[in-house]
């Protein structure tokens, strides 16, 4: 209890901006929340630091260390064929039950059936999963594989563009920002480490780290060749964001479907797990008993967490967006509040702690938590700032992204491969739950006033691969100052040397 209080005084420092952004902005003239609004919101907030708080501790006991056993234990089977095809079936399985990509696919039904999307991002995670796989045995640089892959994403952009099919190119790169969430990333990046640290012939931190951003590429490939191969445009509904409509007897809906959604991840993957332990990890009795105690402290904890974000957190969210939009404030205030906004909310996304614990322990303290959350903080409040400013001048995502990627692309021929890695699995991590149910449901309030619904499809969403795409360069620029900084006192110590007084070097022959 003690660990979980701790964890869960944590989760509260982490929710608190948020929290603190909501009251002030309640008491400005210019935004109309009601009272009912801002005491549901601050409620989902105690409930989210609750949350949050089961969640980390979980991910801890269970879900990381499950990860791990499964990866070490097929690495050592000595089985690629068994490997490879457990990597798959385990990248479909979780990605599917990822409630992240379901609060996703329930925004955009109008557009794509909620199965037909889910199905087909899994199949790319679990695709790309198998990928990153084959790269770390094979010992292969990350960057090679990202520049491949993307270049021959962006050439399939470029069809669905030639097809008149914009709409969905947004669409497209959310779904590669929400696959990782808070079941998806300790569990893989776990399953990944114990791959690596089994089989790969580079023992080094950087082929620890890379699956999470190998298997964000795999669900954008997917979304987009549906696009391609779909005919007809599809017209948007918005969907009823009033806090009314989670209230009352809708709660107990909300809390059921979520259980629903989260037990059906949770189990998916315990009973790959138990199949795999009778087949061939066989770890003790005793610490299968204490990781089942740690699945069902994440079963509570993501349960608590997203049904706080859907009643509290998206109704307010979408409030936010219209009400800022509408009062006739300067762009630039609405453009600062994304940036502050987008700042404060990646502190509460639950996958970003597990992510910076593990690139704090793997590399032993040389990236230490605190540069990981600064640097993601700008990457994410940049990010939305920039969203914004698309929807006020409605232009395409690709003016970000296409520019955005050259640069993240780039900066990987000169830093060194871990941060890479590092950079492409925080985008991953960074679009999470709250950049789902707050995040998007701003940028969709405030393009429905500014643009007109009919735009969101092309406007707001996007806004999930913006989040996704600023901390590669963010977390690299981290790299790169690490590499100059190095540099440079490499070469102001031989300054040093050189400059030396020659009698003060003593004579020994």
């Amino acid at each position: 209890m003690k660990v979980l209080g701790l964890k869960i005084r944590e989760s509260a420092f982490s929710v608190l901006p948020v929290m603190l952004i909501v009251v002030v902005m309640y008491f400005l003239p210019f935004v109309s929340l009601s009272t009912t609004e801002l005491v549901a919101f601050l409620c989902s907030s105690v409930a989210l630091v609750i949350g949050v708080g089961f969640f980390n501790l979980g991910a801890d006991i269970a879900m990381s260390p499950m990860g791990q056993h499964i990866g070490t234990g097929l690495s050592k089977a000595g089985k690629p064929a068994v490997l490879l095809t457990v990597c798959f079936i385990m990248g479909i399985v979780v990605t599917i039950a990822e409630p992240d990509l379901s609060v996703l696919a329930g925004q955009v039904s109008q557009m794509i059936q909620n199965w037909v999307l889910i199905v087909v991002v899994g199949v790319g995670v679990g695709l790309f999963l198998m990928l990153s796989i084959i790269r770390t045995v094979k010992n292969k640089p990350l960057p090679q594989y990202l520049m491949f892959f993307y270049l021959a994403l962006f050439a399939l952009v470029a069809v669905l563009l030639v097809k008149g099919r914009d709409d969905f190119t947004a669409l497209a790169f959310d779904s590669g920002g929400v696959t990782t969430g808070p079941i998806t990333v300790p569990f893989l990046m776990a399953l990944g480490i114990g791959i690596a640290s089994t089989v790969g012939r580079n023992k080094s931190a950087e082929s620890n780290f890379g699956s999470i951003a190998m298997c964000s590429v795999g669900p954008v490939l997917a979304v987009v060749i549906i696009g391609i191969a779909s005919k007809g445009k599809v017209d948007y509904i918005l969907p009823d964001y009033s806090v009314e409509s989670q209230l009352g007897a809708q709660i107990w809906d909300t809390i059921l479907h979520t259980m629903g959604e989260v037990g059906l991840a949770l189990g998916l993957i315990c009973v790959m797990f138990l199949i795999l332990q009778v087949t061939l990890l066989k770890l003790p009795a005793k610490k299968l008993l204490y990781m089942f105690g740690g699945v069902i402290y994440t079963f509570v904890g993501l349960v608590i967490f997203m049904t706080a974000a859907k009643i509290g957190f998206m109704p307010v969210g979408f409030k936010l967006g219209t009400e800022l939009s509408k009062a006739g404030v300067h762009p630039a205030f609405l453009v600062g509040f994304a940036f502050v906004t987008g700042m404060a909310t990646v502190l509460a996304e639950p996958a970003v702690h597990v992510l910076n614990n593990q690139v704090e322990h793997v590399t032993d303290g040389a990236i230490t938590k605190r540069s990981m959350m600064i640097a993601l903080s700008i990457g994410v409040g940049i990010s939305i700032a920039l969203s914004v400013i698309r929807i006020i001048f409605n232009f395409s995502i690709l003016y970000y992204l296409i520019p955005g990627y050259i640069i993240s692309l780039g900066l990987s021929l000169l830093v060194p491969g871990m941060y890479t890695a590092i950079a492409f699995d925080s985008g991953g991590v960074a679009s999470g739950p709250l950049t789902s149910t707050f995040i998007l449901p701003f940028a969709i309030g405030a393009c429905a006033v500014i643009q007109g619904e009919s735009m969101i499809p092309v406007d707001a969403f996007g806004v999930v691969a913006m989040v996704a795409m600023t901390p590669l360069i963010t977390i690299q620029f981290l790299g790169f100052k690490a590499v100059v900084t190095e540099k440079v006192k490499a070469k102001r110590a031989m300054r040093r040397i050189l400059a030396a007084d020659d009698e003060q070097i003593i004579e020994f022959m």
